[in-house]
Parts: C-alpha cells; sequence; structure tokens
C-alpha cells in the first residue's frame, strides 16, 4: 500500500478486516440463503434452504397468482384470494396488480416446489413488502395453509384474525 501512512494502512486493514467479519463471522446475523439469479425452479443445491430469485413480473392472474418471465406461473403459499366470481375478487385482482405488475420481485421457497397444477409456490416480496402477508392483512385474501409449507402459519392467522377484527377488505364486504 505505497503512499498510505502507516496509521492509514492500519486504518485500512481495520476496515477490511471488520467487513470480512460482518459477511463472514460467525455472529453474522444475516441469514444464509442462495441466490439464483435467472433461474426460477429450484436447483438442488436449494432444497432445505431458503432460495431467492429475483424475477420480473409479467401480468397478475388473480389476487394469488402472476406470472413471471419464462411464462412461469408462480402461486402465493398461504395465500387464497376469490376466484373471479366471489365477492371482492376485482379488488383483489387489482391490489395484487397494483402492487407487483411489471416489477421486479422476490420470490421465496418454503419446502415445496410446486403445485398440483405445475405452478411454482413462493412467498412474494417487492422491496421490503412481503406481499402474500399484506394481502391477508388487508382483508385481500384469507389463509389456505397447506402442508408441508406452514412457516408463516402463525403470523398469517394472527394477521387475518386482526383484518376480521377490523373489517378489512373480504370481511367487511363478503359478511
Amino acid at each position: 500500500m505505497t503512499g498510505l501512512t502507516k496509521k492509514q494502512t492500519v486504518y485500512v486493514l481495520a476496515i477490511i478486516l471488520a467487513v470480512i467479519q460482518i459477511f463472514f463471522g460467525k455472529n453474522n446475523p444475516l441469514p444464509k440463503v442462495s441466490i439464483v439469479p435467472t433461474n426460477v425452479s429450484t436447483p438442488e443445491s436449494c432444497r432445505g434452504q431458503a432460495c431467492l430469485t429475483q424475477v420480473k413480473v409479467i401480468r397478475v392472474i388473480d389476487g394469488d397468482t402472476i406470472e413471471i418471465e419464462g411464462k412461469i406461473k408462480v402461486r402465493y403459499i398461504g395465500v387464497n384470494s376469490p376466484e373471479s366470481e366471489q365477492c371482492f375478487a376485482n379488488e383483489s385482482y387489482l391490489e395484487n396488480k397494483k402492487l407487483l405488475e411489471g416489477k421486479t420481485i422476490t420470490l421465496i421457497k418454503d419446502v415445496s416446489d410446486k403445485d398440483k397444477y405445475g405452478r411454482l409456490l413462493r412467498y412474494v416480496y417487492v422491496g421490503d413488502l412481503f406481499v402474500n402477508d399484506y394481502l391477508i392483512t388487508n382483508g385481500f385474501a384469507k389463509i389456505m395453509m397447506i402442508k408441508p409449507d406452514i412457516k408463516y402459519s402463525q403470523q398469517f392467522k394472527d394477521d387475518q384474525a386482526e383484518a376480521k377484527v377490523n373489517n378489512l377488505g373480504i370481511w367487511k364486504s363478503c359478511n
């Protein structure tokens, strides 16, 4: 490190070591995740881990299903929005569309990769917003927990109970 004083060199090395400790240390508070930038199916290396995938939403199908690049359909884990002929279906769809259409999102796998219809099963984030939870919390959807994908089941149950008590969305319009 030419041109630096001994004191400056020590500071630079201390900063480098601190950064290494933050990102690679034993007490790292960040979760260990595999980032899969372009592959939206679940590779073997992700089994048993939280896998993150960033993708662009091409279209919103309804209140709990989207289509991402590659014409791949994604079904939100733990969420059941009204079907097209049911009360509050349009509101649920429009909210989902407002949140996601055309945006780059993060998908997180739980245990199962796909449902019986071949759709990816994922938790969905747009920025810091946990979309699955947002839809339940605000009454745009109800919970639908199917084992083994139950990581957030208690959180979803609590949030749905609060939405019911506060008469939000479905709980106001459809009872």
